[in-house]
């Protein structure tokens, strides 16, 4: 038995945990704002280096969400389009802290939150910096992984989440992913996680263990997933 972890308030050992996070839509609300901006930019993008109108860049854009998860994979292995290319290109904001939409007290939640925590988006680096510098959650985790980091294996691609597993010598029986996207969360439950269901939807999942509308009620996935947390204290 692995000893590390923290003593819960009835003197068991809890073992330790590693909570790995998802940031859009999961950590903030990217949809009113952020999201459509990402969409419109992903198909001017296509438009322009694919030479196909507006429509077709839309339906491309659609097909490759739909069969990878990530229109960045659908790119790259059809097109062979430079990654690096695409992510700059497609995340440039006028005014990014005018459109990031986020609830304050969920770092408060996150402090308290036993364990290590870790940001694992699609999104790449630069964009993920400037929204844990906006919200203030950059203190609030240990490391940051962005698609750059999984040599743009997107989720839900496995090879993504099992890069992450190395590079950080994770078990992932010891690990909870916390994310909006259900497919996102198929692979990290047959990878042998915990999984953290954001959404407000009505949908259950058999791959899902804790469905909460936000992250400010983490402190329940705590409760339910059993594990022993600062917030009982």
């Amino acid at each position: 038995m692995d000893r590390q972890g923290e003593v819960d308030t009835s003197g068991r050992l809890a073992v330790a945990r590693t909570w790995l996070f998802d940031l859009d839509n999961t950590l903030h609300d990217a949809s009113p704002h952020i999201f459509p901006h990402i969409n419109r930019s992903m198909r001017q993008y296509i438009e322009r280096h694919l030479g196909v109108d507006a429509h077709e860049a839309s339906r491309i854009r659609q097909e490759y969400w739909g069969r990878y998860g990530a229109t960045l994979l659908g790119l790259m292995r059809h097109h062979d389009t430079d990654p690096r290319h695409f992510l700059r290109e497609t995340h440039q904001f006028p005014d990014l802290e005018g459109m990031v939409i986020f609830d304050k007290p969920l770092i408060h939640v996150l402090r308290r939150l036993p364990g290590r925590k870790i940001i694992f988006s699609n999104a790449p680096r630069h964009y993920t910096d400037a929204i844990l510098a906006i919200t203030g959650l950059a203190a609030c985790f240990d490391a940051v992984y962005s698609v750059e980091n999984v040599a743009f294996q997107a989720k839900p691609m496995k090879a993504g989440f099992r890069a992450l597993l190395r590079a950080e010598h994770l078990n992932p029986r010891r690990c909870i992913m916390v994310e909006d996207s259900l497919p996102n969360l198929v692979t990290a439950k047959k990878l042998g996680m915990k999984t953290v269901w954001v959404s407000a939807g009505l949908r259950q999942s058999p791959f899902v263990d804790v469905k909460i509308t936000s992250a400010t009620q983490l402190a329940s996935c705590c409760n339910r997933l059993k594990i022993a947390s600062k917030f009982e204290s």
